[in-house]
């Protein structure tokens, strides 16, 4: 399964929010056997938003959105989403009857923080969905994500965006298996050994240099297991191989 992971928000391109929420989803899809193709950040805008989930929804297996949901005039991904697949957005009244519930209870456990300020949320816009599409709701969030087609649409906050995925991540198998290998060479001795490594078998590496103290990793990752084992074991019998950071053998399955 090809995925691509589009992250939405202005704070993220100016530098106030660090996007774990993309490392998250590639790691965590990766782990299940897909692979991440694409990861790209845009701003609130819902024309940028719609835009890019239209290719991407015919360019990719699954696209995966964060940020950008909820009540606020600055929300705008739900509605670019339901643009860029040319579905209307409408409210889903089984959302704002649960919405409203959880607003009323807020008012009623937070009095002195509903007098102080003038808390203010469109139940209506953070209760609509593209039309068709599936809600995802959380203990952990308020207003829900979304699944519709190829596209899952997550909250921003990283824990919210972390229990609404369970809740699809049966969706994101693969066949993609890898192992890893350490290594203390620098990257720049290796060059003909993996280039013939690739060569040799079905397989792909990618090598990550080592930073201070920790060991470089080779990573072989493949769609069959025999041609990624094999290609591992012809690697290890030729490179200098150590045990990972954590002391683990010098050979671990990624699979």
């Amino acid at each position: 399964m090809n995925v691509a992971v589009l992250s939405v928000g202005d704070e993220i391109l100016a530098g106030d929010t660090v996007n774990t929420n993309a490392s998250w989803l590639a790691d965590r899809i990766d782990e299940r056997g897909g692979r991440v193709r694409r990861i790209l950040t845009v701003p609130d805008d819902r024309e940028v938003i719609a835009e890019t989930v239209r290719k991407w929804s015919e360019t990719f297996d699954a696209v995966l959105v964060t940020g950008g949901i909820g009540g606020t005039p600055d929300d705008v991904t739900m509605e670019a989403v339901a643009d860029g697949l040319d579905r209307a957005f409408a409210v889903d009244p089984d959302q704002r009857e649960r919405l409203e519930a959880e607003a009323r209870q807020f008012r009623e456990d937070n009095p002195e923080m509903v007098d102080e300020y003038d808390l203010r949320m469109d139940l209506d816009l953070a209760a609509s969905l593209p039309e068709g599409g599936r809600a995802l709701t959380t203990d952990v969030g308020w207003a829900p994500g979304c699944a519709v087609e190829n596209v899952y649409v997550l909250p921003g906050i990283p824990r919210e965006m972390k229990a609404t995925f369970e809740l699809v991540a049966d969706d994101f198998g693969g066949d993609v298996v890898s192992e890893t290998l350490y290594t203390a060479e620098p990257e720049g001795a290796l060059g003909d050994r993996l280039d013939e490594v690739r060569e040799r078998f079905d397989a792909a590496v990618g090598s990550y240099p080592g930073v201070d103290e920790t060991p470089g990793r080779l990573k072989v990752t493949g769609t069959d297991a025999e041609a990624v084992g094999a290609a591992t074991d012809w690697l290890r019998e030729r490179v200098e191989t150590t045990d990972s950071p954590g002391g683990d053998p010098e050979r671990e399955s990624d699979e």
